[in-house]
């Protein structure tokens, strides 16, 4: 790899790492023991429910110096309240924020949404905000001139913001990179189904799985995917500064290490 280029290795989440009894005291948290294991956690806990600011601030103080955080941006942004994924949330939030929140819409309820999800990430230390929009965000023309609104609207406060479209964006590469040109988004793939298209000097991988479907979790990669991934991320080190690379699959962890311990080699 060349000088000055970097490949980072994490996971998203880390629910499915359990550390010895005597790591966890040791090192002062869970959090704390897979800091010792590997350097870089994307919070995706923050999609679902934004944590105190001085939660945020502890898990930095948990993790230590050299750690690093990316942060998903809260659903209140991209997701409508008619997703199941605000479930038993709803009862929490303003009729205002019914009617207002999701779909990268350029409305108050949104922008308080950013603000929000913003002073966490400062909290963590983060530099990166994941924007992951629903299968039901299509490639439309109204869709297209939210985003377009939003993103040229928003403080970003030095975050990177690296969006990862799902549904029937896929189909239209051309949309995505140009979205991405205009308005200053990286774009997030998994690296073993897609490339990425935004020209940004940093790419943003997140690893679900090769199951038929691609958003099914269970999954645990081989010995050769993982070869074959870590090859695909030196080749972006070609085009790219820093390459982020998160799994965000059942054995994640298991997967994070065994990835490391190649590109180690």
């Amino acid at each position: 790899m060349e000088q000055g280029k970097t490949i980072k290795i994490g996971t998203c989440g880390f629910g499915d790492f359990k550390p010895a009894a005597d790591e966890r005291e040791r090192f002062g948290s869970k959090l704390g023991a897979y800091a010792q294991n590997l350097g870089l956690l994307e919070v995706n806990s923050t999609f679902y429910q934004l944590p105190m600011i001085n939660t945020c601030a502890r898990w930095q103080n948990e993790a230590g110096e050299n750690f690093e955080f990316t942060v998903k941006a809260w659903q209140g942004i991209t997701h409508p309240t008619s997703s199941p994924t605000w479930r038993k949330r709803l009862g929490k939030l303003t009729e205002k924020q019914r009617d207002e929140l999701g779909n990268l819409r350029p409305t108050d309820s949104v922008f308080e949404a950013w603000e929000e999800t913003k002073l966490r990430a400062k909290a963590m230390g983060a530099s990166i905000c994941v924007v992951q929009t629903p299968s039901s965000f299509g490639c439309t023309w109204k869709n297209r001139d939210n985003m377009s609104a939003l993103f040229s609207a928003i403080d970003r406060g030095g975050l990177l913001i690296a969006w990862e479209p799902r549904g029937g964006w896929n189909e239209h590469p051309e949309e995505i990179k140009a979205l991405c040109e205009d308005l200053n988004l990286i774009h997030v793939v998994d690296l073993l189904r897609r490339s990425p298209l935004s020209s940004s000097s940093t790419a943003y991988i997140r690893l679900h799985g090769l199951n038929k479907k691609e958003y099914d979790y269970n999954y645990d990669y081989s010995l050769h995917e993982l070869q074959e991934l870590a090859q695909k991320l030196h080749d972006l080190t070609k085009t790219y500064n820093t390459v982020y690379c998160l799994f965000n699959n059942l054995n994640m962890h298991k997967n994070a290490l065994g990835l490391e311990e190649i590109l180690n080699a």
